[in-house]
């Protein structure tokens, strides 16, 4: 009876493994979470004067365009592990270029 109940224990688990596995595929919280941190960063440095309204609108240009390679990758259903690799080194280079204008020494004039 015991060995039953460890084998239905270890089915549920499969099951819900495989299960969460495909849901990754469709949602790809990982993304959506890191686009809305860059998305941050990006308020927060036009709030404190690091961004110039410039650097801003490039770098929300540059977000857009991420986005919207996402949702062209999505039109089929779920992301491949290579579109997924893809979308993480744009992201990447994004975040590189968030930090380089924050800290390139030009601040927005305070009027």
């Amino acid at each position: 009876m015991n060995r039953n109940r460890t084998l239905s224990l270890f089915v549920a688990l499969a099951l819900t493994l495989l299960s969460g596995a495909a849901l990754a595929d469709t949602n790809d919280p990982g993304i959506r979470q890191r686009e809305l941190n860059q998305q941050q960063r990006i308020d927060q440095g036009v709030a404190s004067g690091q961004l110039t309204p410039r650097e801003a609108c490039r770098l929300n240009a540059q977000q857009a365009r991420i986005q919207q390679r996402e949702a062209r990758m999505k039109a089929n259903g779920n992301l491949t592990a290579c579109e997924r690799r893809r979308l993480t080194r744009e992201q990447n280079r994004a975040s590189r270029n968030i930090y380089r204008k924050k800290h390139n020494c030009r601040m927005a004039a305070a009027y």
